[in-house]
């Protein structure tokens, strides 16, 4: 199995899935961004940087890859900071009319799918980190709370339709972020500290969600950054989020009365 890796906690413990499988598990992993402790997870690795998509193509040819996977977050501010593709990711990225998440994964997908690689999703590996619908702390949202769930959720949806991100923060029924390229915790940050406390933070999949990638992911980091600014509330998109460390972030919920619905 190949190993498309990026961030966080997410592809170490998608290699140890795929090792009790019995997998040999080939990595590509990025510099700058994947955990170097995955070498100690993996058969094989292969080190590149952002955009060298013609490296990745030779390292899963050259061991017999013929189905992978993507795990894990890109910085996508780096973007911005001295990428350097090869010809083959130069090629792919002069072809792309917007660099939107969906538009740039999926023609990665497609130009490996000519190579002979399929990329299937993470989550059949690892089912048990997609969140399961309903009431998930002790503490149960207010009726405004509720409110401005709902009023999120369309916001939410609506910002997935135009792929720019997947999370927002509200109160009182009034947008104070919105997720773009600078990613969930600071979007949370930005909104917390306009709403001074009781922020509701909603999380949700794009409408044509591809399971395959860019699925919506919470942690201990999420939980963090909204005690930090006294929110009051996340939800998320039951079956279509990933939680890593789900009693861990419960209990921190719980602690800092923090409501987490799942619907």
């Amino acid at each position: 199995m190949g190993l498309i890796a990026g961030g966080g906690q997410f592809p170490l413990m998608v290699a140890e899935a795929a090792k009790k499988r019995n997998l040999r598990v080939v990595a590509v992993a990025h510099l700058d961004e994947t955990a170097p402790s995955l070498s100690e997870k993996v058969d094989e690795i292969k080190w590149i940087r952002l955009g060298q998509f013609g490296h990745l193509i030779k390292a899963f040819k050259t061991t017999g890859v013929t189905k992978a996977l993507m795990a894990g977050s890109i910085t996508k501010k780096r973007m911005f900071e001295g990428i350097r593709p090869d010809m083959k990711g130069l090629a792919l990225m002069t072809r792309l009319a917007v660099f939107h998440d969906d538009d740039i994964l999926g023609a990665v997908a497609r130009e490996l799918a000519k190579e002979g690689i399929e990329i299937i999703s993470c989550v059949s590996y690892l089912p048990e980190l997609l969140v399961p619908p309903g009431l998930l702390t002790k503490r149960k949202p207010t009726v405004g709370e509720k409110e401005d769930i709902d009023f999120g959720w369309h916001v939410a949806k609506e910002l997935g339709r135009l792929d720019i991100g997947q999370c927002v923060v509200v109160r009182d029924k009034t947008v104070l972020a919105l997720e773009a390229i600078e990613g969930t915790d600071e979007t949370i940050l930005r909104g917390g500290k306009l709403a001074k406390e009781k922020a509701v933070v909603v999380k949700v999949s794009k409408p044509n969600q591809d399971m395959r990638f860019d699925i919506p992911t919470v942690g201990l980091k999420t939980l963090e950054v909204m005690s930090r600014v006294k929110a009051s509330v996340l939800a998320l998109e039951a079956g279509k989020t990933l939680m890593f460390d789900r009693e861990h972030v419960i209990a921190q919920a719980d602690l800092a009365g923090i409501s987490i619905v799942s619907r």
